[in-house]
C-alpha cells in the first residue's frame, strides 16, 4: 500500500468515525507517535493526518495536551432558511442603507464586522512595503510610464500558473489586469450588457454587484440560494427564457459563504453555454478555503469561452492595492476595448509588487496562515453566538471566504440593530443590504476578518445583548 493512499485511507477514516459520531466532541485522539505504531507509519505522516482534519474543522489542538475532536461539533445552529424571492425582476435597491454602512469603511474607531475585508493585521504589511520598493527599482522609468494594455506581463503569468491548481490552465495571453476586483466586474457587466438586460444573480448578492447592475440599467432576477450549497438549479433553467447574462460567486460566496458542488458548477456552465447566455464568474474568495483543497471554478469547465472569469487579491492580500484580473474567454477584445477607453492602463508599481510576491512563494505561506486564523475566527464567533444571541438564531455554515450570516427571529430587525450598535462603534451589515426585494430584514452579515481578542468578543456579545433588547421590546 503506497503512503499517499495509507494517509488518504487514515485521514478518511477518523473524518467518518467523526462524522457519524462515534468519536465525540471533546473526545482525546491518539497520539502522534501511537499512530505511527498502530499504522507503522513516519512522525511526518502522522502530522499530515492531523493537520489534514485540523483543517476541517474536525479536530483541534491543545498545547501539550494532544489532538481532540472539535467542540464545534456539537454546536447544532440550525442554517438560515433558503431564500426565495420572487422571479420577476426588482429594482429596488436599498441605496441609503448601503451609503449608510459603506460610509464607515476605513474608520478606525469603529469595530468594523460590516466590511468583508481582511484586517491589516492579517496581512503582511512589511513585506509587502519591501516589494514596493523593489518594484520601483525594476521596472523602467521605476514604474512612472504606462505599461501595455493587457497588463503586467510577469502579473499575468504567475496568475496563469495558480490557474492549474482549480483547472484554469490560462495562459499569460488569457488574462487583462484590471484596477480590482469591482473594476473587472464593471468591464464585464459593460461588454455583455446593455440598459433593459436582465441579469440572474444569487440571493443575498453582494451590495457592490447590486448597485452596478442598476447602475448601467440592468433589471435584476434574484435567484433562490442555499446557504450552504448556492443557487437552485431548476430555477436557473426556469429563469432561462427571462435573462440575458448571468453573475455568480460560486466559491464562498458573500454573504451566505456559500459553494457550489463541482456537479452544479458544470450543469450551469453547459445550462448557460446552450441558450449562448455568458455567466460572469467573480472567484474573489476561492483561494480562502478552509478545506484540503482549492474548490474547482465554473471557469473549469468551460469549453467555448462562455465564462468571464474575474479575481484580485483584495480580498487575501491588499484591499487597497485594487489589483484585480479578468480571464474573458472569447469576449477578449470587448474588455480591451473598455480598459483602453476607461482605464488605458493598470497601476504599474502595485502589479509589479504583486507579481514577485506570488512568484516567490510568499503568497501561498500567507494564504496558509490567514486560512487557518479565518476558520478559527469563524469558529470563535459561533460559540460566541450560541452562547450570548438571542434563542433560535440561525447561522451558515462557510467552508471559506470572509463572511457569516446570521439569521434572527422575524420580530428582530437588523435595521434596528444597525442604528443601535453604531452607537456603540459596532458596525453590522443589515440584511435588507443584499437584496432588491423586501426580504432579509431579520439578518445580517458579519466580517470574519477581524483579529480574534477579547475586545472583539465583547463586540459581538454587545451586538448579541443589543438584538435580545430589540426581541424583548417587540
Amino acid at each position: 500500500m503506497s503512503k499517499e493512499f495509507l494517509y488518504t485511507e487514515i485521514t478518511n477514516g477518523f473524518a467518518s468515525q467523526i462524522r457519524n459520531g462515534v468519536l465525540k466532541p471533546g473526545e482525546k485522539l491518539p497520539s502522534v507517535r501511537k499512530l505511527c505504531i498502530e499504522h507503522q507509519i513516519s512522525m511526518n505522516t502522522a502530522k499530515r493526518v492531523f493537520l489534514e482534519l485540523e483543517s476541517q474543522s474536525l479536530i483541534e489542538s491543545k498545547p501539550q495536551s494532544g489532538y481532540f475532536v472539535s467542540q464545534l461539533l456539537s454546536i447544532k445552529l440550525p442554517l438560515p432558511e433558503v431564500s426565495r424571492p420572487s422571479l420577476i425582476a426588482n429594482n429596488n435597491e436599498p441605496d441609503e442603507l448601503i451609503s449608510k454602512v459603506y460610509e464607515n469603511m476605513g474608520k478606525t474607531n469603529l469595530t468594523l464586522f460590516s466590511i468583508a475585508i481582511p484586517s491589516g493585521d492579517l496581512l503582511p504589511q512589511a513585506k509587502l512595503k519591501k516589494e514596493i520598493i523593489n518594484a520601483t527599482r525594476e521596472l523602467k522609468s521605476g514604474g512612472v510610464e504606462y505599461e501595455e494594455l493587457q497588463g503586467n506581463l510577469k502579473l499575468r503569468r504567475m496568475i496563469a500558473q495558480r490557474s492549474l491548481s482549480w483547472g484554469g490552465n490560462f495562459n499569460e495571453n488569457d488574462l487583462v489586469t484590471t484596477n480590482g476586483g469591482m473594476n473587472a466586474l464593471s468591464f464585464c457587466l459593460m461588454a455583455l450588457g446593455k440598459p433593459g438586460d436582465t441579469i440572474a444573480i444569487e440571493s443575498p448578492c453582494y451590495p457592490g454587484i447590486l448597485q452596478l447592475a442598476t447602475g448601467f440599467g440592468l433589471k435584476v432576477l434574484e435567484l433562490p440560494t442555499h446557504p450552504a450549497h448556492g443557487i437552485e438549479i431548476d430555477a436557473l433553467k426556469k429563469a432561462i427564457p427571462k435573462i440575458d447574462i448571468c453573475l455568480l460567486i460560486p466559491n464562498f460566496n458573500t454573504p451566505l459563504g456559500s459553494c457550489m458542488s463541482d456537479e452544479n458548477k458544470k450543469e450551469v456552465v453547459k445550462l448557460l453555454s446552450e441558450n449562448n447566455i455568458p455567466l460572469i464568474e467573480d472567484d474573489v474568495y476561492g483561494d480562502i478555503y478552509f478545506g484540503s483543497h482549492r474548490p474547482k471554478c465554473c471557469k473549469s469547465f468551460d469549453k467555448e469561452g462562455n465564462v468571464v472569469y474575474c479575481s484580485s487579491v483584495s480580498k487575501t492580500l491588499a484591499p487597497g492595492y485594487r489589483v484585480g484580473w479578468i480571464a474573458p474567454g472569447k469576449y477578449k477584445d470587448k474588455i480591451l476595448k473598455l480598459k483602453l477607453l476607461h482605464s488605458t492602463s493598470s497601476i504599474s508599481i502595485v502589479n509589479e509588487a504583486v507579481a514577485n510576491f506570488l512568484k516567490t512563494g510568499r503568497y501561498e505561506k500567507h494564504l496558509q496562515e490567514l486560512r487557518k486564523t479565518l476558520q478559527s475566527n469563524y469558529q470563535n464567533y459561533v460559540q460566541t453566538i450560541v452562547q450570548h444571541f438571542p434563542e433560535g438564531t440561525k447561522t451558515s455554515r462557510p467552508q471559506g471566504g470572509l463572511s457569516l450570516w446570521v439569521e434572527f427571529d422575524k420580530k428582530i430587525q437588523t435595521r434596528k440593530l444597525y442604528d443601535l450598535a453604531i452607537k456603540q462603534n459596532i458596525s453590522i451589515a443589515p440584511g435588507r443590504m443584499f437584496s432588491l426585494q423586501d426580504q432579509f430584514e431579520n439578518c445580517m452579515r458579519l466580517c470574519i476578518g477581524l483579529p480574534w481578542s477579547e475586545e472583539t468578543q465583547q463586540k459581538l456579545i454587545q451586538v448579541g445583548k443589543m438584538a435580545k433588547v430589540i426581541e424583548r421590546e417587540f
